[in-house]
C-alpha cells in the first residue's frame, strides 16, 4: 500500500498498513482535476530551472525551490495540511495513491480497498458541492443533495472506517458519521447502527445492502460490481473490460458465499 507523506508529498511504500496510523480520503473525483500516481512522482524531479538554480544560488542568494507538495493539486495540498494539523503523518487518496498502470496493483487495491478504509484511523468524506455554513439536518440542504451520496465507491467508504468526518468545499468540518448518524440513515436508508459499528454487515440480508447502491452511480460500468465486493465480504477478478458480466460474478460469488435467498427476490 503506497502512503503519502503529508509533510513532504512523498510516497512510501508500507508493506503493513495496518501497523500505521493513516488518514484516508474518501471523495468525488472531479474530471481533469485529479493527479495521478504518476503525476505525483514527477513532482519530485527537479525541473531545469530548479537544476539551475540549486547551482547558482549559493553564489547569487535567492528564494529556495518549491517543495513538491506546494506543486500539487488543492486537493491533495489541503488534505495533507487537514491532516498534518490533526496529528497524521500519513495519508491515502485512491487517485494518487495507486498505480493504475499496474494490472496486479490495482486488482490488489480494489479487492482490498474495504479492509483499507476500515484500518484507517480517520475517514476524511470530502464534500465539494457542499458550502461551510450548511447545515445538514434542514430539508433540501446541500449536505443531503451532494453527490459523494450518489456514487458507487463512497458507499463502502461510508460504511468500513470508524470514524468519518465530513468537510465542506472549504475543508471545514461539517460533522461527523456519528453526529450525523439519523441524517445520514435518512439520506442512505442505512441503518445508524451499522453505520456505527453497533450491529455487523452480517446481519443485514443480501437484498437490503443491494438496496443501498441501487441509485449509486459509478463512472466504470465495471465498478458498479467491484465497489460491493467490500459490503458483501468476497472478492472476484478484476476484469476492466468486461462490461456487465462483472456484476454477474459477482452475484455468483454472493451465493456461493453467503446462505441468503434474498439476493432472488432483489
Amino acid at each position: 500500500m503506497w502512503l503519502l507523506d503529508t509533510s513532504t508529498g512523498k510516497l512510501h511504500y508500507i508493506v503493513d498498513p495496518s501497523w500505521e496510523n493513516y488518514a484516508i480520503l474518501s471523495h468525488v473525483w472531479i474530471a481533469g482535476k485529479e493527479q495521478s500516481f504518476q503525476d505525483l512522482q514527477r513532482l519530485h524531479e527537479p525541473t531545469p530551472e530548479e537544476i539551475w538554480r540549486s547551482r547558482v544560488r549559493p553564489l547569487l542568494g535567492g528564494r529556495p525551490p518549491q517543495s513538491a507538495l506546494s506543486r500539487a493539486s488543492e486537493k491533495i495540498r489541503e488534505c495533507c495540511a487537514f491532516a498534518r494539523a490533526r496529528g497524521y503523518r500519513w495519508l491515502w487518496v485512491d487517485t494518487c495513491c495507486i498505480d493504475k498502470t499496474s494490472s496486479s496493483e490495482l486488482s490488489e487495491a480494489i479487492n482490498s480497498m474495504y479492509k483499507w478504509y476500515q484500518q484507517s484511523g480517520v475517514c476524511y468524506a470530502f464534500l465539494h458541492d457542499v458550502d461551510d455554513d450548511e447545515d445538514p439536518r434542514v430539508r433540501g440542504s446541500q449536505f443531503r443533495s451532494s453527490k459523494w451520496f450518489k456514487r458507487g465507491w463512497t458507499l463502502q467508504e461510508l460504511i468500513a472506517p470508524y470514524e468519518v468526518w465530513f468537510l465542506s468545499k472549504r475543508w471545514r468540518p461539517i460533522g461527523t458519521k456519528a453526529s450525523l448518524a439519523d441524517v445520514i440513515e435518512e439520506v442512505t436508508g442505512i441503518d445508524r447502527d451499522i453505520l456505527q459499528h453497533k450491529r455487523p454487515l452480517s446481519s443485514v440480508s443480501v437484498a437490503q445492502r443491494m438496496s443501498w447502491a441501487a441509485k449509486r452511480k459509478a463512472t466504470r460500468v465495471e465498478d458498479e460490481a467491484y465497489s460491493l465486493m467490500g459490503i458483501f465480504n468476497v472478492n472476484i477478478p478484476v476484469i476492466y473490460g468486461e462490461g456487465r458480466y462483472a456484476f454477474y460474478r459477482l452475484q455468483e460469488e454472493i451465493l456461493r458465499r453467503i446462505p441468503d435467498q434474498s439476493i432472488f427476490a432483489w
